[in-house]
């Protein structure tokens, strides 16, 4: 039970989410891989085997083990310190610089008693950094790092003159210490680098989104005051001259207040009208918001057939509704590489197929957020029976997954007319009011 909650977190996550994991998890493998072969290989032949040199190179393995438990434990906060999301806490390197001057005054220790063969010791040579700069070369700039490297390799290299390592052995420790260190920089940093510029893009998405938001809210705010603007200003004059002909005992205030009934109830169709128009799905939109979705996602995503543009205003709606839900669907219910989105329009119909190879048959289901007509796939077929079409979904050859919505095009009733926001004004309200001198609020047509 508890591997399949792990596999359900797992797929909950989001793709960047995933790949972050991926790269630290690397990061985090290379010290214990190197330490298990670079430390632990000497052990088959180039250390002597007697009590001291043994000794000396297990002692030497458990600091090289203990160095990656500290490097591990340092990779996220050096992570996060690269990232720039926090500050790398200093006191946390004196840990692996303890250990690190143990490991090497240990090989320095190994070589004086003549304890390991020359091609042992440079191996040795090549872990003896590696631990400590892996978590370094996230935290100092490229520079300060090569800087750093080679009063590292000072310090190494003379510890072993020191133990009494003399000719091509020494000479070897100098590009073995370095090469240490350089494969770190050109392995680790550009991995670090790669996910930063990833998170960027996805908080550039993010913040698209948001933007787009608050567009779409500021466009459908301007429309509707479009529409009720005048209308209601309208209704607030002619209310006050009705108010001052009924003061005045004029039988003209009955007519003022039955106009602005009229236009009150034509304001409140012209209300409905906006928000139907407001939470339409448009076909031609929809493909396009699909693919864009689709693509940003990693899913190559291909519209093939009509742009459905001829097609009356009720039918792309339903197929708008369609391309939305399905790219959901696709998100959500699997993790397919490739999407084809077909519209097929001939004499008679018109029919729309989403296909994609990653789609489980969990797609068929209803939408878990689905709480009445709608939304999901039981909400699409209720939108295509309304137009007497019809809704497949399910496998298909080649394991693909498939779904296919139909609607005859003889049956689809005449498209809506258009928005009351694009009429001329003067259709709701015919008259124009002004004040005269005398406070009296007149209607002039």
């Amino acid at each position: 039970m508890r591997v399949r909650g792990w596999y359900r977190g797992w797929q909950e996550r989001s793709k960047m989410e995933r790949i972050d994991l991926y790269s630290r998890f690397t990061i985090s493998c290379i010290p214990w891989l190197f330490a298990l072969a670079w430390q632990g290989a000497p052990f088959d032949h180039d250390i002597r085997h007697e009590p001291l040199p043994l000794a000396l190179g297990l002692a030497l393995l458990l600091v090289s083990l203990a160095q990656c438990l500290l490097s591990n434990r340092n990779l996220h906060a050096s992570y996060e310190h690269y990232l720039g999301l926090s500050v790398f806490p200093g006191r946390r390197l004196l840990a692996p610089v303890v250990l690190l001057v143990v490991a090497v005054g240990l090989l320095a220790a190994l070589a004086g008693v003549d304890g390991v063969q020359g091609s042992g010791l440079l191996l040795m040579t090549l872990n003896a950094p590696m631990a400590l700069v892996i978590t370094r070369v996230l935290l100092v700039p490229v520079r300060r790092f090569l800087a750093e490297s080679l009063c590292l390799t000072a310090l190494i290299t003379g510890a072993l003159a020191v133990a009494g390592v003399r000719g091509g052995i020494l000479a070897g420790v100098v590009p073995c210490s370095l090469f240490g260190c350089v494969l770190v920089l050109i392995s680790v940093r550009p991995s670090a680098w790669s996910m930063s510029v990833m998170w960027q893009a996805e908080q550039a998405r993010g913040i698209q989104a948001r933007l787009a938001v608050a567009e779409e809210r500021l466009r459908f705010g301007r429309d509707m005051h479009d529409v009720l603007g005048r209308n209601l200003a309208v209704i607030a004059l002619k209310s006050e001259l009705a108010v001052e002909l009924a003061q005045r005992g004029r039988p003209e205030a009955v007519d003022q207040m039955i106009e602005v009934q009229r236009i009150a109830r034509a304001s409140q169709q012209e209300v409905r009208d906006v928000v139907r128009g407001y939470r339409e799905a448009d076909l031609s939109t929809e493909l396009a918001g699909a693919q864009g979705v689709l693509s940003a996602a990693g899913i190559e995503c291909t519209v093939t057939g009509d742009s459905g543009e001829d097609l009356p205003a009720p039918v792309q709606s339903a197929l708008g509704w369609v391309v939305r839900e399905a790219a959901t669907n696709v998100l959500r219910h699997g993790d397919p590489r490739h999407c084809v989105i077909r519209v097929g329009v001939s004499a008679g119909s018109v029919a729309l197929d989403v296909e994609n190879d990653g789609a489980t048959p969990a797609a068929t289901a209803p939408s878990p957020t689905s709480d009445g007509p709608g939304s999901g796939l039981a909400g699409l077929r209720e939108r295509l029976a309304a137009l007497d079409g019809s809704l497949e979904a399910g496998p298909a050859k080649g394991g693909l997954f498939r779904l296919t919505a139909t609607i005859p095009l003889a049956e689809v009733p005449a498209a809506r007319r258009a928005p009351l926001a694009l009429r001329p004004a003067a259709m709701v309200a015919p008259g124009v009011m002004v004040r005269s001198r005398s406070g009296l609020v007149e209607e002039r047509r």
